[in-house]
């Protein structure tokens, strides 16, 4: 339709929305750019600190607390006997693996019981934290470091709680029955309680995908990028969360998620606050926020950190069904979360984690994914009834996606600098193409599943929907 032909009250309306999405895109990417300069500065601090005092002065020292690995594992018959295996080399002085299987319908507890040869055990502790009943618990006379826990179905959250009530040791660590610790993760991951025994009450690490990667003997042997397009673009998005995000907070001190798959916590602080929470998918961020409040209500020092060398691999989903319940199941977990301490935001009581923390959820994770749609639709249709020009269109398009290129190239720059240990051209190739490919429909369509997931959690569904593993292999060969 010529332009003239068009009421100018109407190309008045246009252009005020344009430009205010145009405005609004560019104060979100102003504000991931500040994000980024403050992961750099925390990455530089971070690899001061290592330098100064390398964490393998701890295998020697008798002071190191012990930790009791949590490992949850529901229908995870294909992965969680080789999990158990890498877990059983990790290098730590003291620690015990308790494996709890949640009432699961497939072989994962005959799996269990039957390869490591476990005994069944009549042992029993006080129950601090809620969990369903137990059924059995097993043991081997040659690994009294390992407890295998068989109880009724009650959810990832009473698993973690069934195992926290069986921890001989101060420091519990959740890890994914699908993930694999890299041998020196504990150590790493630990080092900061030794230094700060105190106040510090949580550790994160990176979570890194294990697709394309070469695993024996439950490690990966030989790191490599996938060569299956939406794993290689989960590559990227981890590096950018993981690097970019939660640098930045740890920078900030406004830790607000320590994933389910990786976390080391101190048990004491744990139980203080009733364990994990039941009845919700997003039990790793409220058991973060938990503690900030738990804290913060009682003016006690404390600190939760962000530490990028302990790395977990995990297995990403390799089907858009799969990867679209997981992402919802992941922002219906955020609303439930936001929800349930919505006292916390924007209070000054709990100081930068409700004033920042928190407020940044509801801003770029909330509200963020409607406006993005928005522009995505409101723009192009706008341009297209010749109600904006086609350089504005282009200029709205240029900050969308080429900055999403810019944040995700900084992501592999750090990635390079903190965790690569590999220098194949051919896999930083496959890499930098898909920085450059994933804001090209990946994002767009991750932007859809977090709407999907608010409008999950508005309707209450719950459950976490079937998640399809293909188990840890060899490096698949380049097709």
């Amino acid at each position: 339709m010529p332009a003239e032909a068009i009421p100018a009250a109407w190309q008045a309306y246009a252009a005020g929305v344009g430009w205010a999405l145009l405005g609004l895109a560019a104060l979100q990417y102003a504000f991931y750019t500040v994000q980024t300069v403050l992961a750099f500065i925390e990455m530089k601090r971070s690899r001061m600190e290592e330098r100064r005092a390398n964490a393998g002065w701890m295998i020697g020292a008798r002071s190191i607390p012990g930790i009791s690995l949590l490992v949850p594992a529901y229908n995870e018959e294909k992965t969680i006997v080789e999990n158990i295996h890498s877990l059983l080399t990790l290098r730590y002085p003291r620690f015990e693996i308790i494996v709890v299987n949640d009432g699961s319908k497939d072989g994962t507890a005959r799996a269990i019981v039957e390869t490591l040869q476990l005994r069944r055990v009549g042992l029993r502790r006080p129950h601090r934290a809620a969990c369903k009943p137990i059924r059995g618990i097993y043991a081997h006379p040659d690994f009294p470091n390992l407890l295998f826990i068989d109880k009724e179905n009650g959810g990832k959250s009473d698993a973690l709680n069934a195992a926290m009530n069986y921890a001989r040791h101060p420091l519990v660590c959740g890890v994914d029955a699908d993930s694999l610790l890299d041998y020196n993760s504990l150590l790493k991951a630990a080092r900061p309680f030794v230094e700060r025994p105190n106040t510090l009450i949580a550790v994160g690490g990176t979570i890194r995908i294990a697709n394309g990667c070469e695993v024996h003997g439950g490690m990966v042997v030989n790191e490599g990028a996938p060569r299956r397009l939406l794993p290689l673009f989960q590559v990227v998005e981890y590096l950018r969360a993981f690097l970019i995000a939660r640098l930045s907070f740890s920078r900030l001190n406004t830790v607000s998620i320590i994933s389910g798959a990786f976390g080391l916590f101190k048990r004491s602080a744990v139980l203080a606050v009733g364990g994990y929470t039941h009845g919700t998918v997003g039990e790793d961020m409220d058991l973060i926020v938990k503690l900030h409040r738990h804290f913060r209500e009682r003016r006690a020092p404390y600190e939760i950190l962000f530490v990028p060398d302990p790395v977990c691999w995990t297995e990403a989903p390799e089907s858009l069904a799969v990867l679209r319940r997981q992402r919802t199941r992941w922002q219906r977990g955020l609303c439930e979360v936001l929800t349930r301490h919505r006292a916390m935001l924007f209070n000054p009581r709990y100081g930068r984690i409700g004033l920042l923390g928190l407020p940044m959820f509801v801003v770029f994770d909330i509200v963020g994914p409607l406006l993005d749609l928005a522009g995505l639709v409101l723009v192009p249709l706008f341009w297209w009834f010749g109600l904006l020009s086609f350089p504005f269109l282009a200029a709205y398009f240029a900050v969308v996606v080429l900055y999403g290129v810019f944040l995700s190239m900084m992501a592999l720059v750090l990635g390079e600098v903190a965790l690569f240990r590999t220098t194949r051209k051919r896999d930083m190739l496959l890499l930098a193409f898909a920085a450059v490919a994933e804001n090209l429909g990946y994002r767009q369509l991750n932007i859809l599943w977090r709407l999907e997931g608010i409008w999950q959690f508005l309707r209450r569904q719950q459950g976490w929907g079937e998640m399809t593993r293909t188990g840890f292999g060899r490096r698949p060969a380049a097709p």
